[in-house]
């Protein structure tokens, strides 16, 4: 542990210190009590969970297949409502925001990161990477430049007129993180981003997503399996049957 001045707002004691990061003071999320349970109440996904991540910090959220990480990303997007408990993002109530401003906050605030990119295959790198900002103030030229400067920003400023067929694994998830980035978000949700990668990919794909975190100030919640990701995060979140494990004494 460094001697660095603690968190003003104190995380959780279910959090794990994971390296010496940033320790940004502004909240970004809050969550107490989430619970979420599917077909009647049989299957529980989140059974309790209480998460603080502090404005630009990157968190992982690691454990086995089942144990609900993805559920609770799916609850900080807003994709998902819990049946109990508060989620609170950049101070706003999520269970407050009706369908368009749901849609209006995962626009806006959010950018998303999937295992598998989601890229449309018939269309470009660049014109992928402005889909986010269509229906937006932004003009067709404003957003073919925009675009153009988060491929370079990722490294692909010569793919920019690819298809998604002709780009490797990791150029595929290089694209999608562009993507993410189109309307400035505050907030990157990653659901294992590297899990279909190879490793050196992965390791790329990563060096990247800390690279714009610490540039851009943006918080990164990042679910993963893979220990070698989760150690490079400021906190780790470890979760099992639908809670979030206290760390060991």
């Amino acid at each position: 542990m460094s001697d660095a001045a603690p968190h003003e707002i104190p995380a959780p004691v279910s959090v794990i210190p994971a390296q010496a990061g940033i320790r940004p003071s502004a909240p970004a999320v809050r969550a107490r009590g989430l619970r979420r349970a599917y077909e009647n109440g049989r299957i529980t996904a989140l059974d309790g969970v209480d998460l603080d991540v502090a404005a630009g910090e990157f968190i992982a959220i690691c454990g086995p297949s089942g144990c609900g990480k993805s559920t609770l990303l799916n609850i900080i997007t807003a994709i998902d409502r819990p049946d109990a408990g508060d989620i609170d993002v950049f101070g706003r109530d999520l269970l407050r925001m009706t369908g368009a401003a749901a849609d209006a906050y995962r626009a806006n605030d959010v950018g998303l990161v999937f295992q598998l990119h989601n890229l449309l295959p018939h269309l470009s790198a660049a014109e992928n990477v402005q889909v986010p900002m269509l229906g937006r103030d932004a003009k067709r030229d404003a957003r073919a430049e925009r675009a153009a400067a988060l491929l370079s920003r990722v490294g692909l400023q010569d793919r920019a007129d690819a298809l998604p067929t002709t780009l490797s694994g990791g150029e595929r998830q290089r694209v999608a993180v562009a993507r993410a980035l189109a309307n400035r978000p505050r907030l990157i949700l990653a659901d294992e981003p590297t899990g279909a990668l190879d490793s050196a990919s992965g390791d790329r794909l990563m060096d990247l997503l800390d690279e714009l975190r610490a540039t851009t100030g943006v918080t990164l919640i990042v679910v993963t399996h893979e220990e070698r990701v989760a150690v490079r995060a400021d906190r780790i979140a470890r979760m099992l049957d639908g809670r979030i494990e206290a760390p060991p004494p």
